[in-house]
C-alpha cells in the first residue's frame, strides 16, 4: 500500500509540471524561469551526494555532454514548448517520453522492439500530429498552440529521451544520484550565460506565483521527484512502476483545463487516445526499456 500511495504521489507530482510551468511563463520568460528551477535544484543535489563516490576526471566529459543535452536542449526546450503551446497539448506531448525511450534503446543498447510495440509508436506518432494540428480550442489567444510550440516539445521528448537512455551507461559505472547531480550542474552552467543574456534584453516581473512554481519544479519535479522514482524502482518491478506514466498525462490535462480553461475538443481527444494508446502498447510490451518522465 506504502509504494501504490507513492507511485499516485509521484504521478501527481510530475503529472503537474507541465500547467505549472505554464503558470510560471506568465510572468517570467522561459530560459529564466528554467535558470530560477535548477538554481533551486542543484545546491540540493550537490549537498546529497557528499560522502558519496567521487566521480573520476576521465566521466566528466560525458557527464557534461549530458546535462548539456537534458538541460541545454530537452529542458529548455520543454520551456520554449510550453510557452508556445496550450497547457494541455504540451502535457500530452511530453507523455510521449517513454515511447521514444523505447526507440532510443533499440537504437543505443541495442535493445529488440516487438512488433506490438512498433504498432504503439505509429500510433504515438499519429496521435502527435492530430494533437498538434489543434489550436488549443478555445483557449486565449496566449495560450493557443502553434506549430513551433509543438515543435519545441515535440523536441523536448526526443531530448530527454536519448537523456534517460544514454545515462543509464552512466548511471550503471557510476551511480545514479553522482551522475544525476553532475549533470544538472553542468547543464545548468552551459544555461547561465543565454539566461542572462535574456534577463537583460526581455522584461518580466518577478512574482509570488513565478517563483513558487520555480520552486516547485526545482524541488518537487526534479529533486524529491528523482529520490521517490528511485525508492519506487527499489521495492516494485519496473513494469507496474512504469504505470504512473499513465496517469501524468490525465493528472497533467485535468490539471490544465481547471487552471487555464482549456478546451478539449473531440479532435484532441482522438489525438490523446492515439498518444495513450500507443504509451500502452510501447512501454508493456515484452523487453521494454521504459524511463520516467
Amino acid at each position: 500500500m506504502g509504494s501504490f500511495a507513492s507511485m499516485l504521489l509521484l504521478a501527481v507530482m510530475w503529472g503537474l509540471s507541465i500547467p505549472i510551468t505554464k503558470l510560471g511563463l506568465l510572468t517570467l520568460p522561459p530560459l529564466t524561469l528554467t535558470a530560477l528551477r535548477f538554481a533551486i535544484a542543484v545546491p540540493l543535489l550537490m549537498l546529497l551526494i557528499l560522502g558519496r563516490r567521487r566521480l573520476p576526471w576521465r566521466a566528466l566529459p560525458r557527464v557534461a555532454a549530458l546535462g548539456i543535452l537534458g538541460i541545454g536542449v530537452g529542458q529548455i526546450a520543454q520551456t520554449f514548448g510550453v510557452a508556445g503551446t496550450s497547457a494541455s497539448v504540451g502535457t500530452i506531448i511530453s507523455a510521449t517520453i517513454p515511447v521514444f525511450v523505447v526507440v532510443f534503446a533499440a537504437l543505443r543498447l541495442k535493445q529488440s522492439i516487438s512488433g506490438r510495440q512498433k504498432l504503439g509508436l505509429l500510433a504515438a506518432f499519429i496521435g502527435i500530429a492530430v494533437v498538434a494540428s489543434g489550436n488549443g480550442g478555445g483557449a486565449s489567444s496566449e495560450l493557443q498552440t502553434s506549430v513551433a510550440g509543438a515543435g519545441f516539445m515535440l523536441l523536448s521528448s526526443l531530448a530527454i529521451a536519448f537523456y534517460y537512455v544514454w545515462g543509464v551507461e552512466l548511471t550503471n559505472e557510476y551511480g545514479t544520484v553522482v551522475v544525476a547531480a553532475w549533470s544538472t550542474l553542468f547543464g545548468f552552467a552551459a544555461l547561465m550565460p543565454w539566461a542572462g543574456w535574456e534577463m537583460g534584453h526581455v522584461s518580466f516581473q518577478i512574482t509570488a506565483e513565478a517563483v513558487a512554481a520555480a520552486a516547485y519544479l526545482g524541488l518537487i519535479v526534479t529533486v524529491a521527484g528523482m529520490f521517490m522514482w528511485l525508492n519506487i524502482l527499489r521495492t516494485v518491478p519496473a513494469g507496474i512502476a512504469a504505470s504512473i506514466q499513465y496517469l501524468q498525462p490525465v493528472i497533467g490535462i485535468a490539471a490544465s483545463a481547471a487552471m487555464f480553461g482549456d478546451s478539449l475538443g473531440g479532435l484532441f481527444a482522438v489525438g490523446v487516445s492515439l498518444i495513450l494508446g500507443g504509451l500502452a502498447l510501447t512501454v508493456t510490451s515484452p523487453g521494454k526499456a521504459s524511463q520516467a518522465i
